[in-house]
């Protein structure tokens, strides 16, 4: 469909270390739990309230897999683009509908850049780069990512 545009931007926190697999096409393929948070002060009480969402990443992009699994942890704050996607599928023991809904990390259309310190870096997803499948415009380099963080 022409004139429709499908990206996602967020920026968060890895509530848990990311899972990196391998699928049987021998590619690895990252998950990621991101959450994002609200905050507001109440209009009747004065007080502070949060609220935190979490948001599923997958990563297929190659480059950015490697880059995942070797800089990020627990409580790393990042900023993603990609698509919005949902996948459906059966539940082997109820036999019903499941959905899932993700924020996918493939091709030219994904960003992930690391937050936080000094050496942070930005990431391009590119599909047809031969080298890692990522921009190399952009340098690697580890950031310090075991400061004190609430989780």
């Amino acid at each position: 469909m022409a004139g429709s545009l499908n990206k996602v931007q967020l920026i968060g926190r890895l509530g848990a270390d990311p899972d990196v697999k391998q699928m049987v096409n021998g590619k690895s393929v990252a998950r990621l739990s991101l959450a994002t948070s609200q905050t507001w002060k109440d209009k009747n009480t004065g007080e502070k309230k949060e609220k935190t969402e979490w948001h599923r990443i997958v990563v297929f992009n190659e480059g950015l897999v490697n880059v995942v699994q070797q800089y990020l942890k627990k409580g790393a704050q990042i900023y993603i683009e990609g698509q919005l996607s949902t996948r459906k599928w059966k539940d082997e023991q109820t036999g019903q509908d499941k959905y899932s809904t993700e924020i996918l990390l493939q091709g030219y259309n994904s960003t992930l850049t690391m937050l936080g310190g000094s050496n942070s870096n930005n990431l391009t997803g590119s599909s047809s780069n031969k080298n890692n499948d990522f921009d190399q415009t952009n340098q690697q380099s580890s950031s310090d990512l075991d400061d004190e963080i609430p989780f």
